[in-house]
């Protein structure tokens, strides 16, 4: 069986989401997020990006995850220059579990299988309410590159945030 072990932080394990994961993985997004995803498209970034897709868990039960997927596009960067990026498509962490590192834990584990699979950028999108989370990804050294008006389903703006891995390095 593979090791999908990672570190750990605290009382809490950081790993590896595995298919056994996945429906806690679901559950925390629909009770944590206003963006939901189908049971397919979780399953398909976990086949095709598992390097990146991690889980925090305590007690054996998932309180956290981020996902990931790896594209290939303009750089956020360079003007009209191509690169491999990543795109953190969602992270969310249970409400009794924040604030204890989980999430900076998880950024930081993601950027680093991003690295190892030639990744030059990392981005997302968070919504500009979020000021927690904006908050947690300029720690990190992510960037706002440009806010989108109603980007969301509500119409609420998004930031897009972008770091890049090879001048951070």
């Amino acid at each position: 069986m593979e090791n999908l072990f990672i570190n750990t932080v605290g009382d809490y394990t950081v790993r590896k989401c595995g298919k056994d994961d996945l429906s806690e993985v679901i559950s925390i997004n629909f009770t944590t997020l206003p963006e939901h995803y189908s049971d397919y498209f979780f399953e398909d970034l976990l086949r095709s990006a598992p390097e990146s897709f991690l889980v925090a868990e305590k007690d054996g039960h998932v309180v956290g995850y981020i996902m990931c997927r790896v594209e290939y596009g303009f750089s956020n960067f360079k003007r009209f220059s191509l690169t491999r990026k990543g795109h953190v498509v969602s992270l969310a962490i249970t409400e009794g579990n924040r604030r204890k590192g989980l999430g900076d834990a998880l950024v930081r584990n993601t950027i680093e299988a991003l690295k190892l699979k030639g990744c030059t950028e990392v981005y997302l999108e968070v919504r500009v309410s979020n000021h927690e989370a904006v908050r947690l990804y300029q720690r990190i050294g992510f960037e706002i590159i440009t806010t989108m008006e109603g980007y969301y389903r509500d119409n609420e703006e998004a930031h897009l945030m972008a770091l890049n891995i090879a001048a951070a390095q």
